[in-house]
């Protein structure tokens, strides 16, 4: 049988019935937009994620686009990110009018690297051209970036502080989640994410009650929310009334009712990927550059990606040998068209290398031993 590079179906079969029966409830019951799940699954998120207010959304790209636009950012502002992380997370800010300002990342932990980013801070300040308003941090590949130092930085400078848990929800870091530093935390429901629905979705975790009644609001339109109306009287019903421009941000039940079903077996799915990531450790020790985890930092895995001076041929050869893998980044976002004018300042060589030496292998909780053997035997050929 071919390897799996995420076994999404090994899950499935664990949910069975419940899965099924959540699912059918929400097509008979007609509430397909909005319904009783909704809550339920924002509730259930932020007993699990640390966080007094959840906003569930549609992706995980409108949970980072909803913050700016709440906090006002637009034409003439900076947010400060990693060049090395999917397009959705420097996507938002031109969408927005702002600019993306990218911030070269630690080679270790491959997360925004908080010495260089306080240094672009200062550029773009001295520059005069932008004015410097957010800090987006990634989770990537599962696991915290340095929220101490980031939020420190953040308190210094006067900025906003996004936690792009895309990859990462669930990740801790002394034991906190990273909404416990960040102002808001996000996440992604896409299905390959370690908490994934069957279709798109998001979430917005936040500390902040007017916050979240403008997240609220601008989810859906720009319709007025009860800090808008009260005190006040309305001849015909207030959801018709928009106080701002919004947009159309809104989860599907199914996928809540999904999700929910997903959640009640998710702290045992982190500790099921962790033991995956220690196994891959032993076995690949001395044979690739395995990865490195921030002290008191505990990873969700979403992808376990090593890094190898000869990426493309261990590529091929575990190609041959059946095994899939994958290359999250080959290409940095500020060599790409959209993003190449916007500021890097400093330059950006730990990505760039990055960029030609990481792979990634095989992940998710359901990994059998004696396949992930075969995995670390084809990497240990290939060292030789």
């Amino acid at each position: 049988m071919p390897i799996p590079f995420i076994d999404l179906q090994a899950q499935r079969r664990r949910l069975g019935q419940p899965l099924e029966d959540a699912i059918l409830k929400v097509v008979r019951s007609g509430a397909w937009i909005m319904g009783p799940e909704i809550a339920e699954l924002e509730k259930a998120l932020g007993d699990f994620g640390q966080a007094p207010f959840v906003l569930s959304c549609g992706s995980g790209t409108e949970a980072l686009q909803l913050p700016l636009m709440a906090w006002g950012i637009g034409p003439g502002d900076a947010v400060f990110c990693p060049s090395f992380t999917f397009a959705a997370t420097a996507e938002v800010m031109p969408l927005v009018g702002a600019s993306p300002v990218f911030v070269d990342v630690r080679p270790d932990t491959f997360t925004l690297d908080p010495e260089r980013l306080e240094a672009a801070i200062v550029a773009v300040k001295a520059a005069g051209r932008l004015t410097p308003r957010a800090i987006m941090g990634v989770c990537l590949f599962g696991q915290p970036a340095d929220y101490r130092a980031l939020a420190d930085i953040a308190r210094r400078h006067g900025l906003k502080l996004i936690a792009d848990s895309a990859q990462g929800f669930g990740c801790t870091l002394d034991g906190h989640h990273p909404i416990h530093w960040a102002d808001v935390a996000t996440t992604s429901f896409f299905p390959a994410k370690p908490l994934g629905a069957y279709g798109d979705g998001g979430a917005v975790l936040s500390k902040d009650a007017r916050l979240h009644d403008l997240l609220v609001s601008l989810r859906v339109h720009g319709q007025a929310v009860r800090s808008d109306i009260e005190g006040q009287t309305f001849d015909h019903d207030p959801k018709y009334l928009n106080m701002r421009v919004g947009m159309n941000a809104r989860m599907d039940t199914l996928q809540a009712a999904i999700l929910l079903q997903k959640l009640a077996i998710f702290a045992d799915e982190i500790e099921a990927r962790n033991r995956v990531a220690d196994r891959y450790a032993a076995g690949l020790a001395g044979v690739v550059e395995t990865p490195v985890v921030i002290p008191g930092g505990r990873s969700t895995w979403a992808q376990y990606t090593v890094k190898c001076a000869d990426r493309d041929g261990l590529a091929a050869h575990l190609k041959a040998a059946e095994i899939p893998t994958a290359v999250y980044y080959p290409l940095p976002l500020h060599r790409q068209g959209p993003y190449a004018g916007y500021p890097a300042p400093g330059g950006l060589p730990v990505t760039e290398a990055l960029c030609g030496q990481v792979l990634s292998l095989p992940m998710h909780p359901y990994l059998e031993p004696d396949v992930q053997d075969q995995v670390i035997a084809a990497v240990r050929a290939f060292a030789g």
